[in-house]
C-alpha cells in the first residue's frame, strides 16, 4: 500500500484491505510505503494517495495502464478508498497468477 502522511483515505483503506484479508483466511504481509514528494512518486509510478498493489499490480484495472502518476490524492469508484468488491476481485486474480 501507497499513500502519503495526511491522505484522508489511507487509514480507512487500510483497516479495510486487512479486514478482508482477515475474512477470506488470507494470510499476507501488508507492506505499508510512505511516498514522501513528487520524486518519490515518480520512482514508484505512484497514481495517488491510497494505492493498493498485489504483488505490485494496483487492485483498479483502469490504472494499470495509465500514465496518471502524481504526488495526488486518489479517487476510486464510489469514494475515496476502494470498494471492497474491486480489492477481492484483486486477490483472486492474484491467486491465479
Amino acid at each position: 500500500m501507497l499513500y502519503f502522511d495526511g491522505c484522508p483515505n489511507y487509514r480507512g483503506a487500510a483497516e479495510r484491505v486487512r479486514t478482508i484479508l482477515k475474512q477470506d483466511g488470507l494470510a499476507a504481509d501488508v507492506e505499508e510505503v510512505d511516498v514522501k514528494d513528487e520524486s518519490a512518486a515518480q520512482a514508484l509510478a505512484f497514481p495517488g494517495s491510497p494505492t493498493i498493489r498485489i504483488n505490485g499490480i494496483d487492485v483498479e484495472p483502469a490504472a494499470r495502464n495509465t500514465g496518471d502518476i502524481g504526488y495526488a490524492c486518489r479517487r476510486y469508484p464510489g469514494g475515496g478508498a476502494p470498494p471492497e468488491e474491486m480489492i477481492r476481485t484483486a486477490l483472486r486474480e492474484a491467486r491465479v497468477r
